[in-house]
């Protein structure tokens, strides 16, 4: 019986923000995989694209998704494009029920406006056409590895939080 729970969905959708308040609800550990990345890279993501370019930053990834298999009673926010290797679906769907979170466009934009330096993908002239052309690529990856999906353009966190609890409840061989 599955006691995790791993966020999965673009940049912008709220995998940190709603992550934390949906670990601190249910009594559960939060693992951040992008904080665990910098933290075995000694750098920021930032950087690695910079440095060392996305294969490398993909590498990290499933190195780190690979050391939190197993956890129990954890909520994961993944990265946006953790759902790119399938090697690390098939890890997260052996310990966690995985909720994908969506947006608008135009909602990851204002999300996300204040990161620029931080959203390598997003470093681009027409951050809009980039969005939708990432969105529209990776779409097909997230329906796939998803148990659950929710929307959450329209919904603080907080709100969030309670569709997930409720779904996930409704979802098969789920302890909460």
């Amino acid at each position: 019986m599955k006691s995790s729970i791993a966020l999965i969905g673009f940049m912008g959708t709220g995998k940190t923000a709603v992550g934390k308040l949906l670990a601190q609800k249910l009594g559960k550990e939060f693992i951040e995989l992008d904080a665990l990345i910098e933290k075995k890279a000694g750098k920021s993501i930032t950087e690695i694209f910079r440095q060392d370019g996305e294969i490398r930053f993909r590498e990290l990834e499933i190195e780190v998704t690979k050391a939190v298999t197993g956890r129990k009673n954890a909520v994961i926010a993944c990265g946006g494009g953790v759902v790119l290797n399938t090697i690390n679906i098939e890890r997260l769907r052996l310990d966690y029920v995985i909720v994908c979170l969506t947006a608008a466009p135009s909602v990851i934009l204002k999300r996300t406006s204040n990161d620029k330096g931080s959203r390598p993908l997003l470093a681009v002239a027409d951050r809009l056409l980039e969005t939708e052309k990432l969105l529209k690529s990776r779409r097909p990856f997230y329906e796939r590895a998803a148990d659950i999906s929710i929307n959450t353009s329209r919904s603080k966190p907080g709100a969030v939080v309670e569709r997930i609890i409720k779904k996930v409840r409704e979802h098969e061989n789920i302890r909460l």
